[in-house]
């Protein structure tokens, strides 16, 4: 029988953290789902994670070359069969009943309505792998600023990253192919996808946590010098259209060019900045009212 709901979960190593994660998407009480585990070329042998889970839903692929999350995740695509696409990673925990609440809310929504994208509770991780413990605690995205009735969601999205893709639901023809990330991008993978999503689909943004996520020691979130060529990558995707968006344009020059500048590269992350200013010289008052904030 073809499930509905197609799980994909790519992994690299993680062995110790795998099971957790896997268990938390067939443990939902919504079951019409398959678990797509796709391994990244891991160097630790994950098969044996993978059968003792001794669930007929999970489907496991091995790829023969590393090539990141953005891979890993569109090779999943290529396999799903159900009509609706929900992520996992291997290093979080779904919370019980996320699933269910999120395919309810997806059913009350006309048909213009792509996605659902919820919250997550963000825990920083302890040194060790699996250290589930210590660390600052957030509420990712905050709730006070989830997308309102009517907004430009196009002109957020551009300028925020606002999807978690394990926090969200997606229809599988949300979006024009089944390639939907950039394999170029190892940092900003939801960002890249989502700002290109938000003008193809309508997005609903629900503040409810259905996801425990947590920092880890290896998380490409940590790599700066990652950060800063998917923020390019991004940039370079959606030039024409920042065209219409010339303010969110040049504030996005701007964090280019700081961030190339905290990660060494100082004369091109000034000429970034230099870049935005010309754009938009209004953007330093933008700058110190944020620091003030």
């Amino acid at each position: 029988m073809t499930p509905t709901v197609s799980v994909i979960l790519p992994v690299y190593n993680r062995s110790r953290m795998l099971a957790d994660a896997s268990r938390s998407v067939l443990g939902q009480s919504y079951r019409d789902l398959e678990l797509i585990i796709v391994d990244d070329a891991s160097t630790e042998d994950l098969r044996p994670v993978v059968e003792a889970l001794d669930d007929a839903r999970v489907r496991y692929i091995r790829l023969q070359k590393n090539g990141g999350a953005a891979a890993a995740r569109n090779a999943g695509l290529q396999m799903a069969r159900g009509a609706f696409i929900a992520f996992q990673d291997s290093d979080d925990l779904w919370l019980p009943g996320k699933l269910q609440m999120q395919m309810e809310l997806m059913a009350s929504l006309p048909p213009e309505f792509g996605v659902v994208a919820n919250s997550k509770i963000l825990y920083g991780r302890g040194r060790k792998d699996g250290d589930y413990g210590s660390g600052r605690v957030a509420l990712r995205p905050s709730p006070d600023g989830i997308l309102k009735p009517g907004e430009d969601q196009v002109r957020r999205f551009l300028i925020e990253n606002r999807i978690s893709l394990q926090n969200s639901l997606f229809r599988k023809d949300c979006y024009p192919t089944l390639v939907w990330f950039d394999t170029g991008t190892r940092a900003n993978i939801d960002w890249a996808f989502s700002s290109s999503l938000a003008q193809h689909t309508r997005i609903l943004e629900s503040p409810e946590p259905v996801v425990m996520a947590f920092i880890s020691n290896d998380s490409v979130s940590r790599n700066g010098r990652q950060k800063v060529i998917g923020l390019i990558r991004i940039l370079k995707r959606n030039r024409k259209l920042f065209d219409s968006y010339p303010a969110e344009y040049a504030w996005n020059l701007w964090r280019v060019g700081r961030m190339l500048m905290r990660v060494g590269h100082r004369r091109a992350g000034m000429k970034f900045c230099r870049g935005a200013l010309l754009r938009r010289p209004q953007i330093i008052w933008q700058v110190l009212k944020r620091k003030a904030a």
